[in-house]
Parts: C-alpha cells; structure tokens; sequence
C-alpha cells in the first residue's frame, strides 16, 4: 500500500495542473485548481469535492460478484477479466498476478484524502465566522473515511460475529496521513469501533439537512448507522437509526410517475437517494442476467417487474436495469427504500408486526401500479420476516447489499443460503459462514505491509 500511498498523497500535495471535477452531467464542472500544499478551507473543500472518486464506480463489488442476486452464462463468464471470473467461482486465488484491484485500492485512496483534509484542519487557525463551515469539511472527511472503511470490512474481513469479532481480523484503518507508519489488521470489532465512532462525530459537524446527494449531512449519518448496525446484527440500533432517518427524511418515489430507460430507472436523481455512490465496474456485472425463480416473484402489477428488467437483444435472458445511477452505473448508496426495509425489519423482529406491515406496505403501495395494490396483512412474525427478506432482495437488487445479508443472515439456522454457480458443467457451491465470505487482499499489499491473508 505504500507505493500506491505515496502516489495519492503526491497528487494531493502537488496539484498543478490537475482538477477536482464534480462526476459527469448531474455534478457541475469546477475550475482548475493549483495548489501546491492544500491549508486553506477551499483547499481541503476542494479535496472532498472530488466526486469521481468519493462517488462515481468507487465501492466495492467483488462482494457484488460473490452473491447470489444474478448468474452469468458460460460464454459471458469467458469473456470476463480474470478477477471477476474468479471471484464469481469463489476460487482461492482470485488475483493470479493481477496488480488491479480498485475494490481494495480506491477505498483506500478514499482514507488518505479524508486523514490529508483532517490533518490539515488540525495544523490551521479559524476564525469564528469560519467555524460552520470549519466543522462541515471535518464532518465530511470523517463521513468519507467511515464509508471507506466500511466497504473495505465488507469485503475483506469476515462477517461481524459478537462472539468473535474481538479476535477475528479486521481492515488496516489508517486514521492519519503519514504514509511511513504502518498498520496492522487489527479485529473486526476494532474496525467497527473506530467507523462508528467517525460516524457519531460526524453528525455533530455536519448540516442537519440534505443538500447534495453526494455530501454527508445528519440525515444521511442516521441512514448510514442504520445500515452498519444491521451488518452486525445489532436490530435495535438499526430500528433506531433507521427510524431517525425516517423521520427526517422520508420521501419515497411512486413508480408510477416515472419512465425507466434503457439502462437505468430514471434520467433524473431519484428523491429517495439520500447518499449517492456507485459500485465497482466489472464486465461480468454488465453481462449479469436475472435469476428466474426471483424474477417470477415479482406479481404482474408490481412496476419491478418491468422496471428494473429488459429483455436481452437476442431474447434470451433479462438484464438490470433499475438502477438508481442515472449514468447506468450500479447504484450502491443510501436511499429511502432501504430504511423503510431495515426499519421493518427490525420491528418484525422485535415482534412489532404492525409497524413492520406499515412500512412495507409504504413502500410496495409505491411501487405497484395504481389502484392494483392490495395491503399486506400478516400476523405470522416467521411469516412476515420470510416476506420481509424477499422484499429486500427484490427491492435492493444488485445494489452490493445482498453480500452483507447474505452475511449476516447465515448466522441464523431458519435463513441460511448456500450460493450455486454452474459453469462449464462445473457445480461451485459457496456454503454458509465459509471462510470465502472474506475476499483475498491483493497479494502486492501483503508484500508491502506484511499483513496476514485471509484463510480461504
């Protein structure tokens, strides 16, 4: 990571000729920039406001290419870069040599910017008109950081166990910018820790309202704690956060009032988008096809069905296309949908079915065609769950979560699931709780920091 550190902090300190431009057509152009050694407050703004990397194509996917939300055929799967085919396989090296992994890199480049803008506003004096706008940039570098870490310990350390995550090992998490101090892996409990922590604080700094998709404001804390909570199987804190951020922000958009494209749902950002990111670019992801059994659970009037779905060109197959990016990328950030489902959820679980059926109902009303939907009424809290789960994998398809349920849902008997690939006759099976569910670190990192691999 080192070589690649110095790299990152060489373009952050020496900016001459670059820009930091916000992401394509729905982000307005900034100016050039040159600054030789960032210490002002635009400075450090204009660091954060590089949305190309803090929010286009830049979280992980591997897990994504892991799960079970899509197969690939044999022809498609051939044609693939080597770490998706691997990775698709659950084989054991998925790198074979290969020094390119933006699913481990960029986060970290994510890191080093935010620790570059934190370190900075600790070496600078603000006056008190300054001190707003002081605390949003802090804010926002520790949202970024945060994130950052979060996908890492998705995808490269095992799920979070209570019983276990003190000794399990978690994500080199450098909370500064100096690139000779070395960091080990730590736990998997120490790697929450200091992402909660950066969270909390986080809220305290920045606005209280949504201003920009692609910035950090107190609404979007609370949905991002409603997310990390559920990862670790901590229902009553995701019932919290989920249900603060409802309460600030709860719009969801009735499908009915909108006309997906071709290879997204809307040409405009969606109002349920709270926090905007995209995953990982891979071409098997493109080439992804929709599983048939999930697809024939959509009911005819659910918009879904035809929505999020195409045709392939050829007639064989239906391809995604309901993602939330309008730039045809998969959609991975915070949105609505995604609280109203971990809020009920967690009420189904606590044993609250009213407020469970309430919410799913919210959402499904939205997205069936008008006047077509009849309300759910469940009294069975097994039953709801079952129901509940389904309605997440439908409704967050290919958005990067499925892996983190897949995760943490194997730790209970009644919803584990074993993935199934078949690829040239060949049956690859990746069972429950299975070492695998930790990708490999890319092997040039381990020779650099002298981290340990992950068993697989």
């Amino acid at each position: 990571m080192k070589n690649h550190i110095t790299g990152i902090c060489f373009l952050l300190f020496v900016i001459s000729t670059g820009s930091c431009k916000k992401q394509d057509a729905f982000l307005d152009r900034k100016p050039n920039i040159a600054l030789a050694v960032p210490t002002t407050l635009s400075d450090f703004e204009l660091l954060l406001n590089n949305e190309t990397l803090f929010n286009a194509y830049d979280s992980p996917a591997l897990g994504n290419l892991s799960g079970d939300d899509f197969y690939v055929t044999n022809d498609s799967w051939i044609s693939s870069e080597t770490v998706a085919q691997n990775t698709y396989i659950f084989a054991k090296d998925i790198y074979q040599g290969s020094t390119i992994n933006n699913d481990w890199n960029t986060p970290y480049q994510q890191i080093y910017y935010c620790n570059a803008v934190l370190d900075g506003l600790n070496k600078i004096n603000i006056s008190p008109a300054q001190l707003s706008r002081f605390n949003t940039i802090k804010g926002e570098a520790l949202f970024f950081r945060a994130y950052a870490c979060y996908n890492l310990v998705q995808t490269f350390a095992m799920p979070y166990d209570k019983n276990t995550a003190n000794s399990d090992p978690g994500i080199p998490f450098p909370t500064n910018s100096d690139i000779n101090k070395r960091y080990g892996r730590g736990t998997v409990q120490g790697t929450y820790d200091q992402i909660i922590s950066d969270i909390n604080t986080a809220a305290t700094l920045v606005p209280a309202t949504l201003t920009s998709v692609t910035k950090a404001c107190k609404i979007t804390c609370s949905a991002f704690l409603a997310r990390i909570y559920l990862a670790m199987g901590k229902y009553d804190l995701a019932f919290n956060y989920s249900d603060k951020c409802l309460a600030q922000y709860s719009t969801l958009v009735d499908y009915n009032r909108i006309s997906p494209g071709r290879n997204a749902l809307s040409s405009k950002i969606l109002a349920e988008d709270i926090f905007h990111t995209s995953l990982n670019g891979y071409s098997l992801t493109s080439l992804a096809q929709m599983d048939s059994t999930l697809y024939k659970s959509y009911d005819v009037n659910d918009l879904r069905r035809s929505y999020f779905f195409r045709k392939a060109t050829n007639g064989k197959g239906l391809f995604f296309r309901g993602t939330y990016d309008i730039h045809n990328n998969k959609f991975g950030g915070l949105a609505t949908d995604e609280m109203y489902l971990i809020r009920s959820e967690c009420s189904a679980r606590s044993g609250n079915l009213a407020q469970a059926l309430s919410d799913l109902n919210a959402l499904l009303k939205n997205r069936y065609v008008t006047g077509q939907f009849t309300q759910l009424s469940i009294n069975n809290q097994d039953t709801l769950m079952q129901r509940i789960l389904l309605e997440r994998k439908k409704e967050l398809y290919m958005r990067g979560l499925r892996w983190t349920d897949l995760r943490r849902l194997n730790k209970e008997d009644k919803y584990k699931n074993n993935v199934v690939r078949i690829i040239n006759g060949t049956v690859y099976t990746l069972l429950p709780n299975d070492p695998k569910y930790a990708l490999p670190i890319p092997d040039q990192e381990l020779h650099l920091s002298g981290i340990p691999q992950n068993f697989r």
